[in-house]
């Protein structure tokens, strides 16, 4: 080993380390003191229900830890946006599993909350998995309730998705294991089946405060809307359980009895563990996104067997396309290519040096092509983005990248098969577009924790604003020394650069997850075994694309 791999594995290490730290922070919600009071009501936590209701020694993925992460600072914050969402097994089946963490502002939603519940309803829409809810919620965060409740991706939208899943087919569970408060009250009962702990459990439009200020009628709230009341009077939840564990026993046994699904038939073979060590990543992957690196080496120890069989392997050498397998998996992996790339000349076409990272005229036209025999072959699709964008300058305008890179942006959104997106690097700009970024519906996208997402780097971006700023001063006849400049220049880069942090992108769930670059097998693999659930429904077709 040279002394630079050596130099990369231990900042990547300390990346790793440094995740696993605000993970471990995450994992309180609301602090200790919130979860000691929480627990003296007899309740157990979010993340012990999601525990005990999965099944022991088996995979499991969270979706959105992150999400929250240093906003609504005035408000006191909101640790993984007060839900907690895994996707894992019960009883051996698939099942996302959505729990509200009530020890943050008593499970209140935010709005990340709300979008952190809309991406748990969209992957089991997409995948046609089960979901489970645990409910335990005080409903809308009121300081905030014009940004949570009326709008599209708003709160309202939860319950449609009930309802449109309903008519899918997709099994619903919830168990009321704490508050279920006015517009919240639908989500249980718009479920399959509903379950309600005695005595913690509770729901209602209203409760008894504003009943008593609305009708004058007094009332106890387990008289108004506990588990007695729903499960003997009102008929409106269809179990009553003795406490949190009895309920997540209940859940369980409803599971068990859920038949098979259609399958969409994605290939699979027994397992094979990558031959060349997965560990060496922290090595290759080099400690400055600037840096070049050879992909192929990445590749090598995420596969089965560190095999893969290159297509158009000498053509557009800037994106990597090959067939290989992930955890037994069949895929196609789309992966940018971050070594200095020599091509082969001609008489036509003369030997040019193509920059890594860089998608190219050639290597968006192979990408395109890739995507399509995919497709053909009913083959997942796995991205590894390490993208600095486009190709710029008169030869690859004159050459057509604009159409070019519009091909390639065309498959990746017609692309029936299902897609995963792993951000290893550098994510700038249309490079983001076209390696299948969020906004093109990636089944699952996560990111290492050396990622960058932005429209361009932070020192391009704080080179090009500061010019601007520089010009517009020197137009009002202001002097602008090099002192300045210099400072003007930090203040940009580093906002900039806080911007681009893969932390402040799972905040906002621009990403499902940042993990562990080891761990990105598993991920994969339960993506694809949850798309396997959705048989693919149209065919491939690109419309109107001049090939």
């Amino acid at each position: 080993m040279d002394i630079n791999f050596n130099k990369n594995e231990d900042h990547n290490k300390l990346l790793v380390s440094e995740l696993q730290k605000r993970l471990a922070k995450v994992c309180l919600g609301g602090g200790k003191s919130r979860i000691e009071k929480h627990k003296s009501k007899g309740k157990m936590t979010a993340r012990e229900r999601i525990d005990y209701l999965l099944d022991n020694n088996a995979k499991s993925i969270e979706i959105g830890a992150f999400a929250g992460e240093d906003m609504y600072k005035e408000h006191g914050g909101c640790p993984s946006g007060g839900v907690v969402i895994k996707i894992g097994y019960v009883k051996g089946k698939q099942c996302i599993v959505v729990a509200n963490d009530a020890t943050v502002k008593a499970g209140a939603w935010f709005p990340i909350t709300g979008k952190k519940n809309l991406r748990a309803q969209e992957i089991a829409i997409e995948n046609k998995l089960p979901i489970i809810y645990l409910v335990d919620s005080a409903g809308v965060y009121l300081p905030m309730q014009d940004e949570i409740f009326p709008d599209k991706e708003h709160f309202g939208r939860i319950f449609r998705n009930n309802a449109i899943m309903s008519s899918m087919g997709i099994t619903q569970i919830a168990a009321v294991m704490g508050s279920c408060v006015a517009g919240g009250a639908y989500l249980p009962i718009m479920s399959d089946e509903a379950l309600i702990v005695d005595k913690t459990g509770s729901i209602f439009l209203a409760g008894s405060y504003l009943v008593k200020a609305a009708i004058g009628e007094s009332i106890d709230n387990e008289t108004l809307g506990g588990a007695t009341t729903h499960c003997e009077i009102s008929g409106v939840t269809d179990y009553k359980a003795k406490d949190d564990k009895d309920a997540l026993d209940k859940i369980k046994t409803i599971v068990d009895k859920i038949g098979d699904y259609d399958k969409a038939g994605f290939n699979r073979i027994d397992a094979k563990k990558p031959t060349n060590n997965p560990e060496d990543v922290f090595g290759i992957l080099p400690k400055s996104r600037a840096d070049q690196y050879d992909m192929y080496e990445i590749i090598k120890r995420l596969v089965d067997n560190s095999e893969y069989e290159e297509y158009k392997a000498g053509y557009g050498q800037t994106i990597i396309t090959c067939y290989a397998r992930i955890d037994g998996w069949a895929v196609g992996i789309i992966a940018n290519q971050r070594k200095l790339v020599k091509t082969t000349g001609s008489k036509t076409k003369p030997t040019e040096m193509q920059f890594g990272g860089v998608i190219y005229n050639d290597s968006a036209d192979k990408a395109t092509r890739f995507i399509a025999n995919c497709n053909q072959k009913k083959i997942p699709l796995v991205f590894l983005q390490d993208v600095t964008g486009f190709m710029v300058g008169s030869k690859s305008e004159h050459s057509g990248i604009i159409k070019d890179g519009a091909k390639m942006v065309n498959a990746v959104s017609n692309s029936v098969v299902p897609k995963f997106t792993v951000i290893i690097g550098n994510s700038y700009g249309a490079g983001n577009y076209a390696m299948c970024g969020k906004a093109y519906d990636p089944r699952l996208i996560f990111a290492w924790p050396s990622a960058e997402l932005a429209v361009m780097s932070g020192n391009s971006a704080a080179k090009v604003l500061l010019q601007i700023e520089k010009a517009s001063l020197e137009k009002q006849g202001e002097t602008f020394t090099k002192e300045k400049e210099n400072e003007l220049y930090k203040k940009i880069k580093d906002r900039y650069d806080n911007q681009a942090s893969p932390y402040y992108a799972a905040a906002r769930i621009w990403t499902d997850a940042i993990i562990n670059p080891l761990d990105t097998r598993t991920w994969i693999s339960m993506g694809i075994e949850a798309a396997n659930h959705a048989p693919i429904e149209k065919p491939f077709n690109l419309g109107v694309l001049q090939v």
